[in-house]
């Protein structure tokens, strides 16, 4: 079982929030541990987001509860009624899920039968709550704050290299059908995972004009990354849709084919492999100028191979010539990209691995 800092985070948080509880003499130092369940969050800003919501979604289902208990007392009903309120007017706030179960848990808790007074009941039990939700926001802020621009490098990086690989063997015909079937389903998987890591990186917040710059610059250049590693995944899929009917085009083309597609592969690599830091300065711009591919040549060739021929079913082959000058596009401006922020920020590394 792999333990992740989430994982960790929440039970910090729950053993601390229990703890000040009992110290502090709360009636039910539980709910403490129950709102920390639905306060951690994946990223510190959406913490802060998260505690302000919280507090709200509380603060609005404990005055409604107060209100009916006063008013209308608590039973059973009552407290069915008081839950449709709060629900309605949280949902209608537009807030997230968790601070409407919490709220509707603030309801349950304050609305309990009890011998005690019942505003220093309902006092000790919303305390304990606002306790969780601000030990969840510290235990956050403090205790292993997440990495998003290592963890987000990582995901592009294996992704690119898995879709790289398969695209060398399945244009030789090489690659086991099942298999490769099964790979795109998880490279899908994985690709999203891209997306929603880039979302948490781009909510993280600087607080220094110079650190906000090269953040947005960084931003534009992950955002570029992902943009042309799904580019070569649609190459990918546009060879596995077309795997039995390469044999249709001379032997000649195909052979150009792989040999452009090599050279995109390796340009993409070695762009990779300068984001890493593992090409020297002196040899990047020799490195740009092996074997440049020429994707529009090959697109002209197989233009050529349309016109000498009359078999309609050819016509299949568009797509992936569309899908090459694309993903030749999105390479190009990768590298634009790359040599500009290369250039502006030549002391400000994106931290691809972890010190």
């Amino acid at each position: 079982m792999k333990l992740g800092a989430r994982m960790m985070k929440t039970g910090l948080a729950v053993g601390i929030a229990l703890y000040i509880g009992q110290l502090i003499g709360f009636i039910s130092p539980l709910l403490a541990a129950i709102a920390v369940v639905f306060s951690i969050q994946p990223s510190i800003y959406r913490s802060y987001q998260s505690i302000i919501e919280q507090i709200q979604g509380n603060s609005i289902g404990a005055i409604i509860a107060i209100i009916a208990v006063f008013t209308l007392g608590n039973d059973p009903f009552i407290v069915g009624f008081a839950i449709i309120l709060v629900i309605g007017l949280t949902t209608s706030l537009k807030m997230n899920e968790n601070t409407i179960a919490l709220a509707v848990v603030a309801v349950i808790a304050l609305m309990d039968t009890t011998d005690q007074t019942f505003l220093y009941f309902a006092g000790s039990r919303f305390s304990s709550m606002l306790l969780g939700i601000l030990a969840a926001f510290i235990v956050n802020l403090v205790f292993l704050p997440p990495r998003y621009e290592t963890r987000l490098f990582s995901k592009i990086d294996h992704a690119t290299n898995d879709i790289l690989q398969w695209l060398r063997v399945t244009t030789r015909q090489l690659s086991d059908e099942p298999a490769l079937k099964y790979e795109i389903t998880r490279l899908q998987d994985d690709m999203r995972w891209v997306d929603h890591t880039y979302l948490l990186y781009s909510e993280e917040r600087t607080y220094f004009k110079g650190s906000r710059f090269s953040k947005g610059r960084k931003q534009v250049l992950f955002r570029q990354l992902i943009t042309t590693t799904k580019k070569s995944f649609d190459v990918l899929k546009a060879f596995y849709r077309l795997e039995h009917k390469i044999e249709q085009i001379p032997e000649d083309f195909q052979d150009a084919v792989v040999q452009e597609l090599d050279k995109l592969i390796n340009a993409h690599e070695k762009l990779i492999l300068s984001l890493k830091g593992r090409i020297k300065n002196t040899h990047k711009q020799s490195l740009r100028q092996i074997e440049e591919p020429d994707i529009p040549l090959l697109v002209e060739r197989l233009m050529h191979v349309y016109e000498e021929s009359n078999n309609p079913d050819k016509l299949v082959f568009l797509p992936l010539a569309s899908q090459l000058m694309e993903y030749h596009y999105q390479l190009e401006r990768l590298k634009k990209l790359l040599k500009s922020y290369q250039t502006h920020h030549q002391d400000d590394f994106i931290q691809t691995s972890e010190k």
